[in-house]
């Protein structure tokens, strides 16, 4: 039922809401900053709707942290004199009956670039408007949004280096919003589930190796920005694909939750080092493929499910459940991918250059289709993105824009003598392997009977042997590739 017809001066001085979405921080959060300038009460909502999130819900491990954000969000709220209102949706109907308790004037929100997530949004704003109330979104997530970065003929960028050259050159983000110190408050607050019954967290619980690896929320995202800047930039371009090391940011879940934004990594780097040292850096070209990324799906949507190059559409992917049951478990009997792959199990998380091979090998040595992979990692990944989920599987499968050619085959034991030397990495997630020497940590299949057998590695029993040949896996990959191309 609409209102009856107001003005805006009839709601000027009426409270804002403020709908907390993938931006779970206060400091450089424009909607907020847009509700506070509009003057009177602020009122902080957060509406659970993963229904409304097409094809693509938030996964497992996404839940777990969205858990713990929100957790750290109502108490960063809290400590500025306001409170998180948490509802179940349906979106549109939720904030309408929040705007008619709290007799708010506007709602604001910053703005996400998922395909069904703009198609709702889009439906929430006319509903709003439609209702008399203000309603207006923000941007908090990108440097750029996708619309304003275009190539010479006007067209949506498919090549990455000058895609972020366009964006090198446009303007410099702006300066960044201050956290505000108190939120006026409404006269009386609306009723708010606690963050328990959204059930987010898993039953049983098997988040301990997140809770050991992580801290969510945006005084975790800040100690992460202070590590990158005074321990991680000046070795990141020598380090960064070395999982043995320290070399990472590890800001990835908390830029994809928006507990920090890119802006405020962008002003750091410029505060701490000369410009030509951070503007060039490898870090910040990154932070460009995540733009790049968004830039992608927003442009070509259907990207999430189907092959940007479309002679990948008729590829002769496999269906082997076991293979991939293999693989998902670290069992495929190639250390690094094993690894990789148990690391994500136990912590959310699983190093760049280990994803890379890991991908390639589901992809190439087993013929499995990317979207399986794609699956997979959105459920297991604390820093699952639709966006740079979908650009590095399609990436890593040849499909999708600036990939990799297919017949790029990462070969699994050469990659990790090269990254990871002295199989510290595979020692570490593979503790079976762990007395095994250097030479043989990445191939234990091809070390000496007795060299397996003093250091206790049995195959077959106490790790697996090679499900496949890397050679083999690798011709018969190429043989699969040249008969697509051919439309055969």
């Amino acid at each position: 039922m609409k209102r009856s017809v107001t003005t805006k001066a009839d709601l000027r001085g009426a409270a804002t809401l403020v709908w907390f979405r993938l931006d779970l921080r206060l400091a450089d959060n424009p909607a907020l900053a847009a509700a506070v300038a509009r003057g009177g009460p602020v009122v902080p909502a957060f509406v659970w709707a993963p229904e409304e999130e097409g094809d693509w819900p938030p996964g497992a491990a996404s839940r777990w942290w969205l858990h713990q954000s929100l957790a750290a969000l109502a108490g960063r709220l809290r400590e500025v004199g306001a409170r998180l209102i948490v509802r179940r949706g349906p979106t549109s109907a939720t904030l309408h009956a929040l705007a008619a308790e709290t007799g708010a004037g506007a709602v604001f929100w910053n703005r996400r670039y998922e395909p069904a997530v703009i198609a709702r949004d889009q439906v929430v704003k006319a509903a709003l408007r439609a209702d008399g109330l203000e309603a207006a979104s923000f941007n908090a997530a990108l440097l750029h949004e996708p619309w304003t970065v275009a190539n010479q003929a006007g067209k949506p960028f498919q090549v990455f280096t000058p895609f972020w050259r366009a964006c090198l050159a446009a303007t410099e983000p702006p300066a960044l919003l201050d956290a505000p110190t108190h939120l006026p408050a409404p006269g009386r607050w609306p009723a708010s589930l606690d963050v328990n019954e959204l059930n987010l967290e898993p039953k049983p619980d098997w988040a301990g190796g997140l809770r050991a690896a992580w801290s969510p929320g945006e005084a975790g995202a800040a100690r992460q920005l202070t590590r990158l800047v005074t321990e991680v930039f000046s070795g990141y371009a020598a380090n960064r694909n070395r999982p043995d090391l320290p070399g990472s940011s590890r800001l990835s879940p908390h830029l994809h939750f928006g507990e920090i934004g890119p802006r405020q990594v962008w002003h750091a780097l410029k505060r701490a080092f000369p410009v030509n040292l951070w503007r060039p850096s490898q870090f910040l070209a990154e932070i460009g493929w995540r733009e790049f990324a968004h830039h992608l799906l927003y442009h070509f949507p259907h990207t999430s499910t189907e092959p940007l190059r479309s002679e990948f559409a008729r590829f002769p992917w496999r269906e082997q459940s076991e293979w991939l049951r293999a693989w998902q478990r670290g069992q495929t009997g190639y250390p690094l991918v094993d690894a990789g792959l148990r690391e994500l199990w136990t912590t959310g998380w699983m190093h760049n250059r280990v994803r890379m091979v890991a991908a390639s090998f589901l992809v190439k040595h087993l013929l499995m289709s990317w979207r399986e992979g794609a699956r997979w990692f959105w459920d297991t990944l604390v820093d699952a993105d639709l966006a740079n989920n979908t650009l590095g599987w399609q990436w890593t499968a040849g499909c999708g824009a600036d990939a990799a050619p297919f017949f790029r085959v990462f070969n699994p034991v050469a990659q990790g003598e090269k990254f990871d030397p002295q199989g510290d990495y595979v020692r570490h997630w593979l503790p079976k392997l762990a007395r095994l020497p250097a030479e043989w940590i990445h191939q234990p299949w091809k070390a000496p009977a007795e060299v397996r057998q003093r250091s206790g590695v049995e195959l077959g029993r106490r790790y697996p042997a090679p499900i496949v040949n890397h050679t083999i896996a690798r011709n018969v990959a190429l043989a699969a590739y040249v008969r697509c191309r051919r439309g055969e």
